[in-house]
């Protein structure tokens, strides 16, 4: 029965709105990839670029759940399924939308545009751009495949546990390359994990503000307990980054909190804190928020909020023109959730009225 629903998706997916939505999709890729290939609209690949990060969250997370479900099975992953097959099976447009950054890279990464800013042998061995194009390739191609079988409930408990060691490695990697890299001095080791469990928020936080009707009881409970832990996990990875860097006391460690302590990015910062993770955390105390459907979407709503201004506050510090850039990373965001309902809005609906 859950196969067929995850067919019945994919066949949503193929309707004129789908298609619409993929054609927006690929067409705003296209325009930004042809600004990148003429060199002509640098802010607009950097705005591309932070838009991505954001976006990419929700596909990549929810292909994640699924894995992780597949493996431990329970009520939050068989309610969260009519949303999360959807935005999982929209993977390989995530490898579509990677393609700006990838033509752009001399216009976003200071070390393309100079490899002499990092050392000759990483510029050899690791931080070059056919190395890190092939990463991308690998890492989008690997999850693009997972996401749509585990849409389509085809895949069994040994590919989910090659598949999320695969994720693991993967992440750790393109995390780097494609936020780290934009500072490529400053070093971080727990970057890759809190991407990863940002993505995992994201996903959820999605889930909580569709709410399928078959959220109730236990399994709002469960979701609830969810965002709890993924919230946790972000704030906890970026207090210990911040901790390890005062206590160290390196100059380039410290220059990358400095640039994101003053003016608009303190403020930014704040407003994730608290919009993003104070209020949301102290209304998942309480059981009546946990056990509201209504509640629930709201607080999945301020969480995608703290998502964006926490993203922002990483990766757009480092350029030249930050307004510019943001307000370009809007636009592009708005294109990308236009093209996301339309994808995989109908599906996602069709899947809740049909669950069981």
């Amino acid at each position: 029965m859950i196969a067929a629903h995850g067919h019945h998706a994919f066949g949503r997916l193929r309707r004129p709105r789908a298609a619409a939505g993929v054609a927006l999709l690929v067409l705003a890729s296209l325009v930004v990839l042809v600004a990148g290939l003429l060199g002509s609209r640098p802010t607009l690949l950097r705005g591309w670029l932070f838009a991505f990060a954001v976006w990419s969250c929700i596909p990549i997370g929810s292909m994640t759940l699924l894995l992780i479900h597949r493996l431990t099975g329970g009520r939050w992953g068989r309610a969260a399924a009519p949303v999360l097959r959807p935005f999982a099976a929209m993977m390989p447009l995530v490898a579509i939308a990677v393609l700006p950054v990838l033509t752009g890279l001399r216009d976003i990464y200071p070390w393309a545009s100079d490899p002499t800013q990092i050392k000759p042998d990483v510029a050899r061995w690791y931080l070059s751009e056919p190395a890190f194009i092939a990463r991308s390739a690998i890492a989008l191609t690997g999850w693009s495949v997972l996401g749509v079988t585990f849409a389509l409930d085809a895949g069994g408990r040994i590919l989910a546990a090659l598949g999320l060691a695969f994720f693991g490695l993967m992440i750790s990697l393109v995390a780097v390359d494609w936020y780290l890299s934009l500072e490529p001095h400053y070093v971080a080791t727990a970057f890759a994990s809190m991407i990863a469990i940002q993505q995992l928020l994201a996903a959820l936080a999605v889930v909580a503000v569709i709410s399928p009707p078959q959220f109730e009881g236990r399994a709002v409970s469960d979701i609830a307990g969810l965002l709890i832990a993924t919230l946790l996990g972000v704030v906890y990875l970026e207090y210990m980054t911040y901790v390890v860097a005062w206590y160290g006391d390196l100059p380039d460690k410290a220059a990358w909190f400095l640039e994101r302590s003053h003016g608009a990015w303190l403020v930014a910062l704040l407003a994730s804190f608290i919009l993003g993770a104070v209020l949301p955390f102290a209304l998942l105390l309480f059981e009546s928020v946990r056990s509201n459907r209504l509640a629930l979407r709201i607080v999945g709503a301020l969480l995608l909020i703290g998502t964006i201004l926490h993203l922002a506050w990483l990766i757009v510090p480092v350029f030249v023109a930050q307004g510019a850039v943001v307000a370009a990373g809007v636009g592009v965001l708005v294109v990308l959730a236009i093209a996301s309902v339309l994808i995989a809005g109908e599906a996602a609906s069709t899947e809740v009225r049909h669950a069981d």
